[in-house]
This record gives C-alpha cells, sequence and structure tokens, in this order.
C-alpha cells in the first residue's frame, strides 16, 4: 500500500483526537480550546463528505481549502472565519511536523479584516446593585454574594472561579493564587470586602454545602459538587434579571468590569494585564478604549471648557 492510499484510509476522529490530545499535551490549552479546534476540523470533514469530495481533510489541496473558506467567508461573521482559519493553520502545522504533509494548503489564505468589537461593560453602580441582589441570610445567597464579591475583586475567569481550591485563598496576605489558560500561574490581590464575604462563605455556607463529603474547591454546588461554568452563567442571568440588567451582560462582563473600572480609577496598563493573566498586552489595550469613552464623557459633563 502506498503512503498516500495509507494515509486516504485513516479515520479522521482519531487523527483529530490525537492532534487535540498534543495541544492540551504540550501548549496546555483548555478542554474548551482543544473542542473548539475539533469541532472546525469536523465540520470541513462533514463538508467533504457532503460534497462528495474524494479526499479527506490530511490530503486536501489548495483549491478546496479555497471553496470551502470562500463559503465560510461569506456565510459567517470575521472572527468566526478567522478562528476556523487559525485552526486550520495549527492543524496543518501539525502535520508537517508529523511528516503527514510537506506543504499548508491553507499558506495563501488571508484573514479577514475584522473591527475591534468592545465588550460590554458594567457600570460602577450596576456593579453595586448586582452584588446586593443574593439573600445572605441563605445558604446559597451567602455563596453567590462570596462569588460576584471574588469574581469583581479579582478579575477571574469562570473558569479560574470554578477550579479554585480553598487553600489558593490567602486571607492573611489578601491575594489569591490563579492557574490561568496555559496552566500559567498568576498571583491576584483581592480586597477586605471581597475577603470579608468569602471568609462568611466558608464559615457558615460551605460546611452546609458539603454534607459531610470532601472536597478541595472553593464554591460548591448545592449537592456539594464543584460548580460547572452553566450553573454560575445560569446564577448570573438570574441575579441580573433581578438588578435590572440587560441581557447583553454574562458572568464575563464582571472580568471587563474589573479592568475597566481599574483603569478608569488611574491603574497602570501593565499591572492590569498581569492581573488579568493577559501573556500579550495588546489584548489588554482593548480596556483602554472603553475607559477612554469613559473619561471623555465625565470631562464634557464636568470641565467647564469642554
Amino acid at each position: 500500500m502506498t503512503y498516500k492510499k495509507k494515509i486516504a484510509n485513516i479515520n479522521v476522529e482519531s487523527i483529530i483526537e490525537r492532534f487535540c490530545h498534543v495541544l492540551w499535551l504540550e501548549d496546555g490549552l483548555s478542554k474548551n480550546t482543544t473542542s473548539s479546534y475539533a469541532r472546525d476540523l469536523l465540520d470541513f470533514h462533514n463538508w467533504l463528505i457532503k460534497r462528495k469530495i474524494k479526499r479527506n481533510l490530511i490530503l486536501v489541496d489548495e483549491q478546496i481549502i479555497g471553496i470551502y473558506f470562500s463559503e465560510i467567508f461569506s456565510n459567517t461573521s470575521p472572527s468566526t472565519a478567522n478562528r476556523r482559519l487559525s485552526s486550520f493553520r495549527r492543524f496543518f502545522t501539525w502535520l508537517i511536523r508529523e511528516a503527514h504533509r510537506s506543504d499548508d494548503p491553507c499558506k495563501k489564505i488571508r484573514s479577514l479584516q475584522c473591527s475591534q468589537k468592545l465588550p460590554s461593560v458594567l457600570l460602577e453602580k450596576q456593579i453595586e446593585s448586582l452584588l446586593k441582589v443574593p439573600d445572605t441570610n441563605t445558604v446559597l445567597g451567602l455563596r453567590n454574594r462570596a462569588i460576584f464579591e471574588l469574581m469583581y475583586a479579582t478579575g477571574l475567569r469562570v473558569t479560574e472561579l470554578i477550579s479554585l481550591p480553598c487553600v489558593s485563598c490567602s486571607f492573611m496576605d489578601g491575594v489569591v493564587r490563579v492557574l490561568g489558560k496555559g496552566k500559567k500561574e498568576r498571583l491576584v490581590p483581592f480586597g477586605e470586602l471581597a475577603s470579608n464575604w468569602t471568609q462568611k462563605y466558608l464559615e457558615k455556607s460551605r460546611p452546609l454545602l458539603l454534607k459531610n463529603k470532601v472536597s478541595e474547591i472553593l464554591f460548591l454546588s448545592e449537592r456539594g459538587s464543584q460548580l460547572t461554568r452553566q450553573a454560575v452563567w445560569k446564577l448570573f442571568r438570574i441575579c441580573a434579571g433581578e438588578a435590572g440588567l440587560s441581557k447583553n451582560f454574562s458572568p464575563h462582563s464582571i472580568r471587563h468590569a474589573f479592568a475597566t473600572h481599574l483603569l478608569n480609577h488611574g491603574a497602570d496598563l501593565r499591572a492590569v494585564q498581569l492581573l488579568l493573566g493577559h501573556s500579550d498586552i495588546s489584548t489588554t489595550q482593548i480596556y483602554t478604549h472603553i475607559a477612554g469613552d469613559r473619561l471623555k464623557s465625565i470631562h464634557e459633563k464636568h470641565h467647564p471648557r469642554a
């Protein structure tokens, strides 16, 4: 059997699984990220089958890739199309490294220009309204208040929050140890309010949620298990609705608010980058646009010659 025939008979799902395993093992990418890569590649695999194209995604040429992306570019947003192109480039780079290919069929495809989309940011008074929603006289209400307080005080991603072990919080030093994207560790300070609410939760709510079980996870579900991202999203939507907030907001909006409010109050961009755990400061710079707009409105409102 020739090498090309052998490659043509490779199980596509298994090669995608191998590729994603390498991303996880070597680059430390999260499960959500590797799942996105797998989904992009499987969509292309199914597209090839639907078009009755005999080559699998390992053997496709520039022409087939070009036809596929001309459809993608016309039917999806620029950011989605560019993300898929990034998935393909990484996949074909890996195939070349593994000696399954000698060329990258995506080489001549250019990314689309994207307009920078600014995130929706909660105002300080909106954050205050959200924080006051949970009924802290109840077990879950106290937990929810602690969750929101710690998220706003630290800018944690939801995946980082739900993975926090109890030992990650040093109340004496006022810092939380966070394991972020790519398994990069950072220390993030938090204030007295977040410290007080988290300690109240640990003393009064968590033992009742634990129900004689053993767990190292800080924030627990009603069943005493680790919270899911979906559970935090649902919790936020309920509380946001009670606070009268727009449906455009999500739990990640608290992280956006953390960064923007720091910049509004004079924080250094580099410091905010470190607190957020961004590897590239250009990712953090998006918040300067939001903060700049906010400062401009303050100037127009309050300066005598604005």
